[in-house]
This record gives C-alpha cells, structure tokens and sequence, in this order.
C-alpha cells in the first residue's frame, strides 16, 4: 500500500534562515547540526526547541584562513519560530572549545531563493 501525501493545506510552513559562520577550527556539517540544537535547547528547553523543526539543509564552506574558517548554511525552521532560532543562535559562542560566531544575513520561503540571494 502506498501513503498518501499530504495536501498542501495541511503540511507545516517552513521559512529557511541563511547563516554565517566564523569559526576558530574546522567544523563540518554533523557538528554544526549539534551546534544549533544545543544552543536553542540550552537558550529555550526541549519542549519549545521541539516545535522548532530544525535542519541543516545546505552547508557551504566558503573560506579557510590561518585564523577563522568561513562557512554559509541554510537552516530550516517553521514559520513563526524564526525569531526564536536567530535568538538561540546569538547566544551561541563556544562548541567543543572552539569559538563560533553565527549572524543571520537573510530569510527566505524557499531554499532556492535562499541560495541565490544570501550564497
């Protein structure tokens, strides 16, 4: 038997954050998954952080220097929780003693629109 998808009126509307990255160190893509997890559970707990809908669904590495590495992500969110996700990544400074610094420089509805404006 084949599941049925779900009409547009009933699916959950995303909005796609496009991040900057500065790190001191390398990172990949499954730490920064944990990065942004620990910071909105640390900053909001389980049960709000729940409703967030959280993923990493682009992780770009754009520069590598002797002193930071540059990297652009797009995270998805559900619309509604975007302020809470830009304020639980502010508070982010530190991951596996390596310091981090994350800005939000774009919001978008769509991850193709948020590639070609922000990436």
């Amino acid at each position: 038997m084949k599941l049925k998808v779900l009409p547009p009126t009933l699916r959950k509307n995303n909005r796609y954050l496009t991040v900057d990255i500065k790190v001191k160190g390398d990172l990949n893509k499954d730490e920064f998954v944990g990065l942004i997890w620990d910071g909105c559970i640390r900053f909001w707990g389980e049960l709000t952080t729940s409703n967030f809908n959280l993923w990493v669904m682009r992780f770009y590495e754009i520069e590598k220097n002797e002193e930071y590495n540059y990297y652009k992500a797009v995270i998805r969110c559900q619309r509604g929780f975007e302020d809470n996700v830009r304020a639980a990544l502010c508070c982010v400074s530190k991951y596996n003693s390596k310091k981090v610094a994350i800005n939000v420089i774009g919001l978008s509805g769509t991850i193709k629109a948020s590639v070609n404006k922000f990436v």
